[in-house]
């Protein structure tokens, strides 16, 4: 193998090599970029998860003080007929 052949070798593994490292840091990046959009996803699924967890508790309780109020209603209903 003569030397000029020998410098495009090396040449050409030199660009291949800069080409490869471009390509990594770029799909390092974007690998990167989908893991933070990931966190916020996951941060506003769990903000959705507890809202809605607490909705659900203050349902729970407004519809047990409104069973109350019928009931009490419906007693004072059937007090008054027998008054």
């Amino acid at each position: 193998m003569a030397a000029e052949e020998v410098l495009e070798t090396v040449d050409h593994y030199k660009t291949e090599i800069e080409r490869l490292t471009k390509e990594l840091t770029e799909t390092t990046h974007e690998k990167i970029q989908a893991a933070e959009y990931g966190l916020v996803v996951l941060e506003e699924k769990l903000t959705l998860k507890q809202q809605y967890d607490e909705l659900e508790s203050e349902y729970d309780v407004l519809k047990q003080e409104l069973e109350q109020l019928r009931e009490w209603r419906n007693d004072d209903n059937r007090k008054s007929r027998k008054a």
